[in-house]
């Protein structure tokens, strides 16, 4: 695929995983070396249990990118971002805020009104990202601190910046 904007042509499909999408979202987080890795077992879980609140990029049976995340147990107003990860070949396509979006529109953040998530100082690419979604949504952006450096037991890990993104407008479809 050409570097550029998505069009119809790219065939890219937004979609809820299955617990067959956990490897696929595995390599992609291997291949987008921004992204902390885990376990392969966790992302099947991800995709197992937590599908509602994760959506994937799929092109040609393939999955391009992803987006996890969770519905914190205690703050129910909440939808927490926890990775957005895109194949190196579909970055600086427009496809993150797609599926951004798509999150915000699945089963598991339906009634949120606060978007969470957090982004190192240095993540450019993020911090943009998360920015303008703020403003498509006509939505207040306010980024705390949250994790320092120092909270990592294995070193090497910068801070992590909070990002509050609300009020959510309250629409079936944020798409």
């Amino acid at each position: 695929m050409a570097r550029g904007k998505l069009d119809e042509k790219d065939a890219i499909v937004i979609r809820q995983p299955d617990v067959d999408d956990g490897g696929g979202i595995w390599r992609v987080v291997r291949e987008a070396s921004a992204l902390d890795p885990n376990s392969s077992y966790l992302y099947l879980l991800l995709a197992k249990d937590f599908s509602d609140t994760c959506v994937v990029a799929e092109c040609d049976g393939e999955i391009v990118g992803f987006v996890t995340g969770y519905r914190p147990p205690r703050r129910h107003e909440v939808v927490f971002l926890w990775q957005v990860g895109l194949l190196p070949s579909m970055q600086g396509r427009g496809l993150g805020k797609r599926l951004v979006l798509g999150f915000l529109g699945s089963p598991g953040a339906r009634g949120a009104t606060v978007l969470e998530t957090t982004v190192a100082p240095s993540n450019t690419a993020s911090r943009a990202l998360f920015l303008a979604i703020a403003r498509q949504l006509g939505a207040q952006c306010h980024v705390s601190p949250c994790f320092s450096a120092h909270m990592f037991p294995e070193g090497g890990h910068e801070d992590e910046e909070l990002y509050c993104i609300g009020p959510l407008p309250q629409t079936a479809n944020v798409r």
